[in-house]
């Protein structure tokens, strides 16, 4: 299939089949990608519980990171995705210039926080002083080279964009392959490598990231003809640069605000003990891996939505949207259940003790409630994003992620002193989320037309 083929499929193929096109590849990705992650946590419980703790610590500022490199990355897919389907090839190439330029400042932004600012963040957090001290290490390694995680999201969200899904897939497995490998060969020391410990687990997490950023890399220089001679061109174009940020500002906005709100309810659950906060932490790594589906097929669906668009076929950008909705939510409810029967397995591969084990089954049995709801508002404000509704994405995504959250926790955990009932924070947030999200999703179908 050439080029020109690739880009018209999403205009000419039926929705159906180029929906999965695009996204069964993402989704596979992610899975893997989610399981690594998994895998990782899985590896430091072994350490100590301490070290499970001190990783969940680290998580929400490991996401800011990942907020800035997918928020960026959604946006340049969908503004290059849409100039293509205009014919305005200049914009699109001015686009991934400026990709490129914004990447590399995001990245020298990330050293500097990662030397400066990670110790003392961990010493603000808690008084342990092992937590802080393995925390601190993992964190700054996974901030100081983050160019890996920011490279990465980019250069694959390229070759989706460009109907080359299947590539993006081979890269980020490709970086989920090699942390599976060194994870246990850098933690613990097998054969010649040294035992890092938690060191290990944040060299085998960047690596990854890296490798899978250098594939990328090779892959669109090689099949992504589009971008070839732009995307190793850094440049700084203000108009360009707008377009992004106008998509992809919200994302960042959000997803950075997740990482704020985990820090909060970090703090609350504290409260109650380091446990509770290590239960929190499989909690969001679960989740992730869960939502998975939901990632593929907003990335899968965004370039297809904007092309779409940008061509007037408004037919075609409701039946993607009605189609993604669907397929998230079936597959989520069949993911709930799952989880439902199997709290007790899963904590059992984190290595959890008799306390351990009795929060996070109640954790598991209420959090998963919150799965169909928050999937189906992820769809419909990726959706907004990619039409330039931004605003309503941002109201539905600081609900969400931000606003009722820690309301919701502060609230229950003020009410009850529980640590059962806290829990119900989760599903309560998702539930009025998605109730919001149906009104506001209403108003953006009439402003379209479709």
């Amino acid at each position: 299939m050439n080029k020109n083929d690739r880009m018209a499929m999403m205009a000419e193929l039926p929705i159906p089949q180029v929906l999965v096109r695009m996204s069964l590849p993402m989704m596979i990705s992610f899975f893997i990608q989610a399981m690594y992650n998994i895998v990782d946590s899985m590896f430091v419980a072994r350490i100590s519980e301490n070290a499970l703790t001190a990783v969940s610590l680290a998580f929400p500022m490991q996401q800011i990171v990942t907020a800035i490199a997918v928020g960026t990355a959604t946006g340049v897919s969908a503004v290059w995705a849409r100039y293509m389907g205009m014919g305005e090839r200049d914009k699109a190439a001015a686009a991934i210039r400026t990709m490129t330029g914004m990447s590399l400042l995001f990245t020298l932004v990330f050293v500097a926080l990662g030397v400066f600012a990670s110790g003392p963040l961990y010493r603000y957090q808690t008084d342990a002083q092992e937590i802080a001290e393995m925390g601190s290490v993992y964190l700054m390694i996974n901030w100081a080279f983050s160019c890996g995680s920011i490279f990465g999201k980019y250069y694959e969200r390229l070759l989706v964009s460009a109907g080359r899904a299947t590539l993006s897939m081979a890269s980020m497995a490709s970086g989920a392959v090699f942390n599976l490998v060194f994870d246990p060969l850098l933690i613990f020391g097998i054969g010649p490598f040294p035992a890092l410990g938690i060191a290990g687990a944040a060299w085998a997490t960047v690596g990854g990231q890296i490798f899978a950023a250098v594939v990328a890399i090779v892959l669109n220089r090689r099949y992504n003809e589009p971008v070839r001679h732009e995307m190793l061109r850094p440049a700084l174009h203000p108009h360009a640069a707008a377009d992004i940020l106008r998509v992809g500002l919200p994302s960042i906005i959000t997803m950075g605000l997740s990482s704020l709100t985990s820090f909060f309810i970090n703090q609350i659950l504290l409260a109650y003990s380091t446990t509770a906060t290590a239960v929190y932490g499989v909690w969001m790594k679960l989740q992730n891996f869960c939502y998975m589906p939901t990632f593929g097929l907003n990335n899968g669906m965004v370039p297809i939505l904007s092309y779409n668009y940008g061509t007037g076929r408004v037919d075609r950008v409701r039946e993607a949207m009605r189609l993604a909705i669907f397929a998230s939510a079936a597959l989520m409810c069949a993911l709930a259940v799952l989880f439902e029967c199997i709290p007790g397995a899963i904590l059992t591969m984190f290595s959890a003790g008799e306390q351990m084990r009795a929060i996070g089954m109640v954790c598991l049995r209420t959090c998963v409630i919150s799965l169909p709801f928050g999937a189906v508002s992820m769809i419909r404000s990726t959706s907004m994003q990619a039409l330039d509704h931004s605003r309503y994405a941002l109201v539905i995504n600081l609900l969400r992620q931000c606003v009722l959250l820690i309301g919701c926790f502060a609230l229950i955990s003020a009410l009850t002193h529980s640590q059962t009932w806290i829990w119900f924070a989760v599903p309560v947030t998702e539930i009025v989320t998605f109730a919001v999200s149906g009104v506001l999703g209403a108003r953006f179908k009439r402003d379209l037309g479709v």
